[in-house]
């Protein structure tokens, strides 16, 4: 009996991961069945297979980063205290920058949820995360207006490529909490 046979879990995992470094490496657009099988080392038939339709393995592949970011918030939790939370956002959002791929890939998210419907419960769930996150600290509507300017000032050192502006950031986040 085939690996595959046995484990399909494993085999839906293994080619959800693929779509995902598909998605970060070319964008949800130029995500196709044929370009998913030839990163996860397939034939062809299984991807379509576990996932009949592209945009269930696209999303598969969202929802798989999507856990992954829920987790790193998770582990940021952990760093954060109302007396230290400019410095180490800014500290964490370096760190988030570091794996460009990866960062590029979890705002595909967005892009992608901006044209399907069925993503955007993705794209919503990384936003209440990092809300989620900030709420312990600070009141509601001050956790939301850091969230949305973390949320665009990583946005911008994507979308540009240039270095994030950290004195700046801390800056902004620290008049934002007053």
């Amino acid at each position: 009996m085939s690996p595959a046979k046995r484990d399909p879990e494993g085999r839906r995992r293994a080619l959800a991961s693929a779509a995902v470094e598909v998605i970060a490496d070319s964008g949800v657009g130029r995500t196709t069945h044929r370009a998913v099988a030839a990163r996860a080392g397939v034939p062809l038939g299984a991807t379509t297979y576990y996932f009949p339709t592209l945009n269930d393995l696209v999303a598969a592949g969202l929802q798989q980063a999507s856990d992954a970011m829920q987790a790193e918030l998770d582990g940021w939790a952990g760093r954060l205290t109302a007396g230290n939370l400019a410095p180490t956002l800014v500290e964490l959002s370096r760190g988030y920058l570091a794996d460009r791929p990866r960062a590029i890939l979890e705002y595909e998210v967005y892009l992608a949820a901006a044209r399907d419907e069925q993503l955007r419960p993705l794209a919503q769930a990384w936003l209440d995360g990092l809300y989620s996150l900030l709420t312990p600290l600070t009141d509601p509507f001050t956790a939301r207006a850091v969230a949305m300017l973390l949320d665009g000032a990583l946005a911008q050192a994507l979308a540009t490529g240039s270095a994030l502006d950290g004195a700046t950031l801390q800056r902004a986040i620290t008049r934002l909490l007053g």
